[in-house]
């Protein structure tokens, strides 16, 4: 267990201590962008295999004991939260995480008119979905600080990207969206179409899901999401 809860540590400071603006800008021009965020990366990766190996070798210690239906929600809800993710990645928005940061504004139809925080939505509802069947502490801390730290995630890029903008433009691009998933587009501030990278990164990430349905989440986590089915 204090293996574990230095990981978990480890990796919500990881995220939140470096990410801070002051860190961030100093890190940034010591190192330059593409370094940082290289660097970053790669250990955001070595402190999630920490964790993902911490966990499983804590003792369990059960809160309330797994029932079959509980398995159905991660299973309905994972979907979503891939194709959030990894549409999100796909999607130009200069308001939150992606891997095409140029472009227009966050809201020109494609998923961030949905929200403007798609890749933080997708790992608070994997984090949410993973709840349920998972009654043992160490999978309460796991799931439930992952989801904390996605949702407190908003607010702060939010923060972030008002300074960049400024407040005029900030407040013209945040109209065209909402970190409420479909709120701008019930609102009718905001319309929905997928253009051809979102669809070839929704492909990807539902493929990668059914693979981690069939094989990947008992080869990597150790647990096969369909046994209880």
């Amino acid at each position: 267990m204090t293996n574990f809860l230095l990981a978990i540590s480890a990796f919500l400071l990881a995220h939140v201590v470096p990410p801070a603006p002051p860190v961030r800008a100093r890190l940034i021009a010591l190192l330059g962008r593409r370094v940082y965020l290289t660097l970053y990366s790669f250990l955001s990766t070595l402190l999630l295999v920490w964790v993902i190996v911490a966990a499983r070798q804590a003792p369990l210690i059960y809160l309330w004991y797994p029932a079959p239906w509980q398995a159905l929600v991660p299973v309905i809800a994972m979907p979503f939260a891939f194709w959030f993710i990894a549409a999100g990645l796909a999607a130009q928005n200069r308001l939150s995480i992606t891997f095409r940061r140029s472009g227009e504004g966050a809201s020109q139809g494609t998923i961030t008119a949905i929200t403007r925080h798609p890749v933080l939505v997708g790992f608070l509802l994997w984090s949410l979905a993973h709840i349920p069947p998972n009654g043992d502490v160490v999978s309460l801390i796991l799931f439930g600080g992952m989801g904390l730290l996605a949702f407190a995630g908003m607010p702060v890029l939010d923060r972030r990207a008002r300074r960049r903008l400024g407040d005029a433009e900030w407040a013209t691009v945040r109209a065209q969206t909402s970190g409420v998933p479909f709120l701008a587009i019930v609102e009718g501030r905001a319309h929905f179409y997928a253009d051809r990278s979102v669809w070839l990164w929704t492909g990807l990430g539902l493929a990668l899901y059914v693979w981690f349905l069939l094989q990947g989440h008992r080869l990597l986590i150790g647990v096969d999401p369909l046994a209880w089915l």
